[in-house]
């Protein structure tokens, strides 16, 4: 896995310093004699290559010196200064020549990549490991998902269930109501006539000498059941002694009672009274 550092490291180091030593001997070959020359270019390439070698050595022991970093760093910039002044001068081809005045700069580079390579390396074991956590949180994020969409289209499905029962039942409720509304107008209106009021009259009670009880609609709601006692035979109350027990009942808890709370409480006491006077004396009291 190395090899994939430090080979272009490798080429790229020794290009940089054949072309240094070449641009060296040639340029300051035609000013001073040719062994100076190739002295000088190899002292170049040659610090160059000592502080690339001691980084390596103390690389290699987890280790790291910023003096000899700084130095390897000023023999690159050197030999790049020695490429760049050369192509400026250069009376052919100085196009050509800066433009590779870049390679010991980036021999450099890839030899710092190559450290950062080796510093952030795993073993294969570590991949591994690596790998089965990352499989590991991808499929429990897949079956998460999984679980939610799961979810959503039940929950879904439930509340479009839910709507349309509400619906059935709204429907069935609304056309009771009309129902009801239809067969209490019909009572209503037998009432209010004067004829079918009087025929009734007759046959809901007993006709009295002078007394003509009248015929009273029938509750619409809920009903509470008779207490087994209530029918038996029981004196019945005056409108004021009903008054008194009803408001007894229903201010007997704070807040006071509701009418159907008070009903069932009135019945359970074995008291008895129309469904009518009951409310009748609930309107008076409350």
């Amino acid at each position: 896995m190395n090899a994939k550092t430090v080979l272009p490291a490798v080429a790229m180091t020794a290009v940089s310093m054949v072309l240094t030593l070449a641009v060296v001997v040639m340029w300051l070959g035609t000013a001073v004699p040719w062994p100076v020359a190739l002295v000088v270019g190899l002292g170049i390439d040659g610090g160059w290559l000592a502080t690339l070698a001691y980084e390596r050595r103390l690389a290699a022991q987890g280790d790291h010196n910023r003096a000899v970093t700084a130095v390897g760093w000023s023999f690159g910039v050197l030999a790049a200064g020695v490429l760049v002044a050369h192509a400026l001068t250069a009376e052919e081809s100085a196009g050509a020549w800066l433009a590779v005045a870049w390679l010991p700069i980036a021999a450099k580079a890839l030899w710092l990549v190559h450290s950062m390579w080796e510093r952030t390396a795993l073993t294969p074991v570590a991949l591994d490991a690596i790998r089965g956590i990352q499989q590991e949180a991808r499929d429990e994020a897949a079956v998460a998902r999984a679980r939610l969409r799961a979810e959503a289209a039940t929950e879904e499905t439930r509340l479009t269930a839910v709507t349309e029962a509400g619906a059935r039942v709204a429907r069935v409720q609304a056309k009771t109501a009309q129902t009801l509304a239809g067969a209490w107008s019909t009572l209503e209106t037998a009432r209010a006539g004067e004829d079918t009021g009087r025929a009734l009259t007759s046959v809901t009670a007993r006709v009295t000498p002078g007394v003509t009880p009248r015929w009273e609609l029938p509750v619409w709601g809920p009903t509470e059941p008779l207490a087994a006692r209530s029918l038996e035979g029981a004196p019945a109350l005056t409108d004021e002694a009903l008054d008194v027990i009803v408001d007894e009942i229903r201010t007997s808890e704070t807040p006071a009672l509701s009418y159907r709370e008070m009903a069932a409480r009135f019945r359970a006491a074995g008291h008895s009274a129309s469904e009518v006077r009951l409310r009748a004396a609930w309107k008076r009291v409350a």
